[in-house]
């Protein structure tokens, strides 16, 4: 049987073949080297400036491209970039043969941290104006990236006050061992004891550094990081990335790297997503995580249109029949009244009360309640309280309810959020290989 056969690698060649030769005209490095050419990077913000004395530095332009290249290419390590910098025809193309190690590739990185957030912005901006962004429709949404800090050293209050607590029971042990044991014993249990203080006053001093620092976590490798909530009641050391996408092709046009949950993001999103389309005049979409009273004022009152799912009612919070919950009372703005579905009238006496969510967002509400639930044959249909039915009304709730109408009058709009933004998720993190940040700060 005959094979395909291969060149001979020791075969000189007669006509020799320029590497510009070897890499196709529609081959994507020549877009890399077209874009980054095209940017004046100094306005960008790039370090341009380097003293004359020592070794000459490599050109900005020059690494932007191979970290340009190596996220198009999966490749995310600056080691990895090294290597490709030796063996990959493309990227030889493209640094003319440049091979810079991978602390000069990581020190670009680490100094031109906001340059770099330009450049992805020329790219939203190249993409307007081919005409690729619609600028009418975008959707929000977050995931949350794995940190380089294991939750062993993650540590709040909470944490700090268990470990210490653990060791004074120990140094307690220790004492009355030491007061009971022989001459051999001593020296163990005193070297026991000495560890023991060590750590305490590692952990004061951990103690120390979380109030200072006014945060209600502190995180020992990577300090930018927090343990939050990945679903239900799972946690992990992360970072929580937002992400705005644009409906018309599916294309990224923001993102913000926090160390958050999603209940005070949407606000600010909708506002940088408001600057970047210079226009206000845009519908966003936000699952309910994002569903949160002062977020949704942030951005009805810049004029933008919000569709955000409404969470479910608990059950403690629903009545006993459903046709007395809280949406079937109806509010009259001019009194400042609810009519409840007896017809029976529900009044304020004006103040204002206050009162943490589980989120730990302080809102401010008024009560409304009527003498009629004394008397009303429905009182058991209605409320399971004594005193009879209470609605409290939040500081928010003219915005809850501009966003109950638009969500079930434009429903067939929402229903393309996850179409819209989870496509890129699924692309980066399952393809490309994003569940996780290797950078530390």
């Amino acid at each position: 049987m005959k094979f395909i056969q291969g060149h001979n690698r020791t075969q000189i060649a007669l006509f020799p073949v320029s590497i510009d030769e070897s890499i196709g005209l529609d081959n994507e490095v020549r877009m890399i080297d077209l874009f980054v050419d095209s940017l004046f990077l100094k306005d960008y913000g790039f370090r341009m400036d380097f003293i004359e004395n020592g070794r000459p530095a490599y050109h900005p332009s020059d690494l932007l491209k191979l970290f340009i290249y190596g996220y198009m290419n999966k490749v995310r390590s600056t080691r990895d970039l090294e290597k490709e910098c030796h063996r990959n025809i493309e990227v030889m193309w493209l640094l003319k043969c440049l091979k810079p190690d991978h602390n000069t590739i990581s020190n670009f990185r680490q100094d031109n941290e906001k340059a770099i957030r330009k450049v992805f912005r020329a790219t939203v901006e190249i993409a307007k104006h081919f005409d690729l962004i619609g600028g009418k429709l975008i959707a929000g949404d977050s995931t949350k990236l794995r940190a380089q800090n294991s939750k062993k050293n993650n540590f709040n209050q909470a944490k700090i006050d268990r470990h210490l607590a653990y060791i004074d029971n120990k140094l307690d042990e220790y004492t009355r061992a030491l007061a009971e044991s022989d001459e051999d014993n001593k020296k163990i249990i005193q070297e026991e004891i000495k560890k023991q203080q060590e750590r305490k006053a590692g952990y004061k001093d951990l103690e120390k550094k979380l109030k200072e620092s006014g945060q209600p976590q502190i995180s020992l490798s990577d300090p930018e990081s927090r343990q939050i909530m990945i679903r239900n009641n799972i946690t992990e050391v992360a970072y929580n990335v937002q992400t705005t996408v644009d409906a018309k092709h599916n294309i990224p046009i923001d993102y913000k790297a926090t160390n958050k949950n999603d209940s005070k993001a949407m606000g600010n999103m909708v506002q940088r997503a408001k600057s970047i389309l210079r226009t206000n005049e845009f519908t966003a979409l936000y699952d309910k995580g994002f569903h949160t009273g002062s977020e949704l004022k942030t951005a009805q009152e810049l004029g933008v249109e919000t569709i955000v799912a409404i969470p479910g009612v608990p059950s403690t919070s629903q009545a006993p029949d459903p046709l007395f919950n809280y949406e079937n009372f109806k509010y009259n703005k001019e009194e400042d009244t609810y009519t409840c579905p007896q017809e029976h009238i529900l009044y304020t006496n004006g103040s204002w009360y206050k009162e943490r969510t589980s989120s730990g967002n302080i809102i401010s509400f008024k009560q409304y309640k009527t003498k009629a639930c004394k008397h009303c044959p429905f009182r058991s249909n209605c409320t399971r309280s004594k005193k009879g039915r209470l609605i409290q009304r939040s500081e928010y709730a003219e915005y809850y309810e501009r966003n109950r109408i638009n969500t079930f009058e434009k429903e067939h709009l929402y229903k393309r959020r996850q179409a819209i933004v989870e496509h890129p998720y699924g692309t980066l993190k399952r393809q490309w290989g994003f569940s996780y940040i290797l950078t530390k700060k």
